[in-house]
């Protein structure tokens, strides 16, 4: 915007020095009898800023502007105001000037006045806020350093000068002592807080030196590691506290060997462990009534707890809380995964705006760098593999790699599901004949099988599908992954799924004499025993041993990267397989929590000594969505729909048996009180029709004596 001046250029040195225009009757008139149009942007900026200046005066004045409405107008207004006095900060020189352009530097003096009134406006506005949000506003609000520091002071100014005139000096002494000792204690409880943080130093070492794709593994098993923790307080204080306060008088016939420790039986059947020890009875239910006070234990609570609507209930609640808790961490995670990278600037906000400036130790510098470094060479890895060309030939023979590829790992599941089932036929065959002959010692020792050819199978997979994937040599590290996470879902999904069926339909034919659940739960037991096993077997000899050999061979450091998928998808397995055994073995989250702990020490330790940061970086923003979202419908999903079939068939499907049998005798015992009566109403006809004929028979015999024997009657 700009406007036009006609100027008045004098013709000699007398008048104002400054030059002056000279207007008379509305008309301009020039000395040299010509005019001249000149545009000045500084008169039509400060035109306008004196309209806005004085609507601003109005609006502040108005009752109606209270300090919570009127806060932010003042603000925007202070800000706009100084981002304009920053533009126009550098006066331009008089010498450059035309000499009739010369009165906009009066205005613009004039108009600072205007800008102090309004700051002192401003201040006056804040001073009446509380000291929260004051800060909160200063904080968010778009302004340099500086111009907060100035308005800081002149606040703190402002509100001496009030406290001076207003309250008690020793009171306010007192007050600001007491007030600062608070500060500072919180201070400290939130840095004590934050340094308590589980694995706090540990992720952002991770994360700095392997990038976002090998840290969303460890921070998977850190969220599986508090939702069992979870789990396991409610199993203990619900379940496992008042069976233990409360033990059954039932000795335990069997000695501790050591062996119970990988295969769950033996002592362990008879203990708080699984499901088959836990009374079906109410806990506490004489000492209730208030009668036989005397036969009650003395340091116990009196009252009645109902223990298998407690065992329901709790498992119950368990699962309604973990899907709740699972939802909401994975629409959180799902938000802040796709708001990563929406916008084109994210590079330069890398660039130029991640390092933390409070950052002072070498340590915390160093671990800083390296994760800004790794976030870079992710960013700019996405970008030069989206811009590769595509060969026809190339891609036929990509196709022709896939479909080979993928028929080759249908035929491994096909192959898993079958080996899995025969197997566990067998060897439950087996297990029927012994318990018949009563050897029951070795029975427990030759269930082992089966939980090592699974976890052989969930071993040695997975290193085929990896192979597959290096021979498809895949563009993206990202796609790569994601496939290698199908093909090992897959997998456990077959594998779980034919072991569930076995469970569900088979166990009860071959277990005449011994409790199904328990058995069940020894069987899961075997399974993340042996599934922690091989795990650590796999981090020993998959990535220790290989490393030395590499190292050998080619005289050189040699490490091997780290396997996303086959690793978090072992994770996602164990999980699944607590969440299938916790209605049987109350203790075996307890388990869980404790293999957790050991994986992450020991994959941590296996990860900076083993393995190397990705060949390709990519950036894993959706990983930690899909981790969860994997874990909460194919995994969660499975476990509660097993859990919801086997309280059905099992628990609830016996009632509803017990009661249509006592509907089938009540019926039975309604027909016969009916035939019952039938026969009675028989037999009252019967006797009906005897008498009636009896009474008939006498009356002919009477009437033949009277015909026969006249003179007597």
């Amino acid at each position: 915007m700009s406007v036009t001046f006609l100027l008045d250029i004098p013709e000699d040195n007398e008048g104002d020095s400054l030059g002056s225009s000279t207007f008379e009757n509305g008309e301009q008139e020039t000395r040299f009898g010509k005019q001249q149009q000149y545009t000045d942007p500084d008169a039509a900026f400060y035109e306008q800023d004196d309209h806005l200046t004085a609507t601003m005066k109005i609006l502040a004045n108005m009752p109606s502007r209270t300090i919570g409405r009127s806060q932010g107008a003042m603000l925007s207004e202070y800000y706009n105001r100084t981002m304009r006095r920053r533009r126009g900060r550098k006066r331009p020189s008089v010498y450059s000037l035309q000499r009739s352009a010369r009165p906009s530097l009066r205005l613009r003096d004039g108009v600072s006045d205007e800008q102090d009134e309004q700051q002192r406006l401003l201040v006056s506005e804040l001073q009446n806020t509380s000291g929260t949000n004051r800060s909160r506003l200063l904080k968010s609000f778009p302004l340099s350093l500086n111009v907060k520091r100035e308005l800081k002071q002149s606040i703190n100014d402002a509100g001496g000068l009030w406290r001076q005139r207003n309250v008690n000096p020793c009171c306010t002494q007192l007050r600001d002592e007491v007030t600062m000792c608070i500060h500072q204690c919180w201070i400290f409880s939130l840095s004590v807080f934050l340094s308590l943080r589980p694995w706090h130093v540990a992720l952002k070492q991770i994360g700095g030196r392997f990038g976002s794709s090998v840290l969303s593994y460890f921070v998977f098993l850190k969220t599986l590691l508090e939702f069992n923790i979870f789990l396991s307080f409610l199993c203990i204080v619900f379940i496992v506290i008042p069976q233990a306060v409360h033990p059954l008088n039932i000795p335990n016939p069997r000695v501790f060997t050591g062996l119970e420790l990988l295969t769950g039986a033996g002592y362990f059947s008879s203990t708080l462990m699984y499901y088959g020890y836990y009374s079906n009875l109410t806990l506490n239910e004489n000492c209730s009534s208030g009668f036989n006070i005397t036969a009650c234990p003395a340091g116990r609570a009196w009252f009645p707890y109902h223990m298998p609507l407690a065992y329901l209930f709790t498992i119950g609640a368990a699962f309604v809380s973990t899907c709740i808790i699972l939802v909401y961490r994975m629409s959180c995670s799902f938000g802040d995964s796709f708001r990563v990278g929406l916008f084109r600037g994210a590079t330069a906000v890398k660039v130029f705006s991640s390092w933390d400036f409070k950052v002072t130790q070498n340590r915390s510098v160093q671990r800083q760098r390296e994760n800004i470094h790794m976030q870079l060479k992710e960013m700019l890895s996405e970008r030069l593999q989206s811009d590769r060309p595509v060969v026809l030939k190339k891609q036929l023979k990509s196709i022709f790699i896939h479909t080979l590829s993928w028929a080759l790992c249908l035929g491994s599941w096909l192959g898993a599901a079958v080996v899995v089932y025969l197997l566990s036929e067998h060897l439950h065959q087996d297990h029927r004949a012994r318990v018949k002959r009563g050897g029951e010692p070795e029975v427990e020792a030759m269930l082992l099988p089966l939980p090592l050819a699974v976890s052989v199978l969930n071993l040695l997979l997975p290193y085929m599908y990896h192979a597959l994937g290096l021979w498809e040599k895949l563009d993206f590290p990202v796609l790569e992954v994601y496939v290698a996470i199908c093909r090992n879902l897959i997998l456990k999904i077959v594998v779980l799924g034919v072991m569930c069926y076995h469970w569900l339909i088979r166990k009860t034919k071959f277990l005449e004499n011994k409790c199904w659940e328990t058995f069940v739960g020894q069987e899961l037991y075997r399974f993340v025993i042996m599934d922690l096993l091989f795990s650590l077997l796999d981090t020993l000899f998959g990535e220790f041993l290989w490393r030395i050999i590499l190292e050998k061979k080619y005289k050189k450091k040699c490490r091997t990267e780290f396997d996303i998928a086959r690793n978090v998808l072992e994770l996602i397995y164990s999980q699944t397989l607590a969440w299938l055994g916790v209605l049987f073995c109350p203790l075996l989250p307890v388990v869980q929590v404790l293999k957790l702990l050991l994986l992450f020490y020991i994959k941590k330790a296996s990860l900076m000594r083993n393995c190397r940061s990705p060949s390709k970086p990519w950036r894993a923003s959706h990983m930690n969505t899909t981790f969860l979202t994997l874990l909460c419908f194919p995994s969660f999903l499975g476990a509660s729909v097993f859990f919801s079939y086997t309280v059905w068939s099992i628990v609830i499907y016996f009632h509803i048996q017990i009661v249509n049998g006592q509907r089938k005798i009540i019926n039975l015992l309604k027909e016969q009180i009916s035939n019952e009566g039938e026969d009675k109403r028989f037999l009252i006809e019967r006797l009906h029709s005897f008498y009636e004929k009896r009474s008939k028979e006498k009356r002919h015999s009477q009437q033949q004596k009277a015909y026969f024997n006249p003179g007597n009657t």
